[in-house]
């Protein structure tokens, strides 16, 4: 995020320029983001369904399961050694709103292609970030600005190019908003001409007048039952939930950074494809045991519907597991992407033990998971909160103090817990 002393600078018809701008960004950011993940459906596609069906299956064979990562691996490493700016920041890092170069946009696309559409367990939100960034960037080189203005265009982008990922401007928003809270009141002026970008953005995806817009996945979990009346068992789940998915999450970090911390022995290609590898065998181990390898692979979005609906505690179990451990190597091993929608699909399958064990509302489930897997990735407290609200709609209204509860639960874990990890190396 930019600096405080920025806000202050911003006045007059300087500012009410630069809010403009941020109009005239909102549309291409917008349009790259929605572009860039229809190619990646599309080779997604090709890659998991017509080469299943080409090779005479119904489901993707385990050497399509295994190979397909490893391929991956292949088309990240060509990106990263190739073209400038290393495939973008690591995704251990978390997400990044830092202005993203002019040169560095092919790399991180073509990383982002070969992490994503391959089956790799990591989400679009950061390359999606960067990709906005680059329009920002790209429209502030027809004007005359200065370097501060530059970062605040840049952050128009990559607001624009988020917010349909992330059903709108709001919870985009309030992810930039938590990210630069240090800038206090500053802080507003510097995030208006993101917002208007992301409202202009937005409009593609929901219409405008007779336009339907252009077609995008429903965000919320599809077949949830209305939630109505908050139980004192459902606040204390929620509080168990919380601290979970904290304790899950921290042991993905751990393990991560472990891998990670192998390239300088190992070399980033043969850890890349290590990484590749491992990812695919714990996919097919998983659909030995009985879970489905396609739910192991992947951001997990496009899964949680299916978790939902699942009512075995033993799948779920393997499932939690297997992606556990793929999102640590993903996140370690090289691969380029965002590292939330992986952590909400472990905070939702978490909760989905309640749901088994205890009767628990499968709406209160997917609202705290999903707020709790969110926050002890990101750090942030109200951004999942909103999220998870999309997520459930209008059936998990009163899920709100359950989630709240979830949230709170999670992000005092995590502090906890990266403080006690801490504390060695400062005796």
């Amino acid at each position: 995020m930019t600096t405080a002393p920025e806000g202050a600078q911003l006045k007059g018809s300087a500012y009410l320029r630069l809010v403009l701008l941020g109009a005239v960004i909102g549309a291409p950011a917008a349009l790259l983001a929605a572009g860039f993940l229809a190619l990646v459906h599309e080779v997604e596609g090709w890659l998991w369904d017509d080469l299943t069906d080409a090779f005479g299956y119904s489901s993707p064979p385990w050497f399509l399961v295994v190979g397909l990562p490893v391929a991956g691996a292949c088309v990240v490493l060509l990106a990263r050694k190739t073209l400038p700016g290393d495939g973008g920041h690591s995704p251990l890092e978390g997400l990044s709103v830092e202005p993203t170069p002019l040169s560095h946009a092919p790399g991180i696309a073509l990383a982002a292609l070969g992490t994503l559409a391959f089956g790799a367990v990591l989400g679009p939100e950061a390359p999606l970030i960067a990709l906005g960034s680059f329009v920002g960037l790209a429209v502030a080189r027809f004007v005359t600005l200065g370097p501060q203005q530059d970062r605040i265009l840049a952050t128009a982008g990559s607001f624009s190019a988020i917010s349909a990922l992330f059903g709108g401007p709001l919870v985009a928003g309030l992810l930039l908003v938590e990210a630069g809270i240090g800038m206090g009141a500053t802080l507003i002026p510097v995030l208006v001409p993101g917002l208007v970008a992301a409202a202009i953005g937005y409009l593609l995806f929901i219409g405008l007048g007779n336009w339907g817009g252009i077609e995008e996945s429903e965000l919320t979990v599809p077949g949830l039952p209305p939630y109505e009346g908050t139980h004192v068992l459902d606040l204390l789940v929620a509080l168990a939930i919380g601290i979970a998915a904290a304790v899950a999450i921290e042991t993905v970090r751990v393990l991560a950074r472990r891998a990670a911390d192998r390239e300088t022995r190992l070399g980033m290609g043969p850890l890349l494809l290590a990484g590749g590898m491992a990812t695919g065998v714990l996919a097919v181990a998983a659909d030995a045991l009985g879970a489905n390898s396609q739910d192991v692979l992947f951001s997990g979005q496009a899964a949680v519907p299916d978790l939902v609906a699942e009512s075995s505690a033993g799948t779920v179990l393997v499932l939690v597991v297997a992606k556990g451990l793929a999102y640590a190597i993903c996140l370690g091993c090289g691969f380029r992407g965002g590292p939330v929608f992986p952590a909400i699909f472990l905070g939702v399958g978490l909760a989905m033990f309640a749901v088994i064990a205890f009767d628990v509302s499968p709406t209160l489930a997917v609202a705290a998971g999903s707020a709790a897997g969110m926050a002890a990735m990101t750090r942030l407290l109200f951004a999942p909160l909103v999220f998870a609200a999309l997520l459930v709609g209008s059936s998990g209204v009163d899920t709100v103090s359950a989630a709240v509860l979830a949230t709170v639960a999670a992000w005092v874990t995590t502090a906890a817990l990266e403080r006690r990890a801490r504390q060695p190396a400062a005796t």
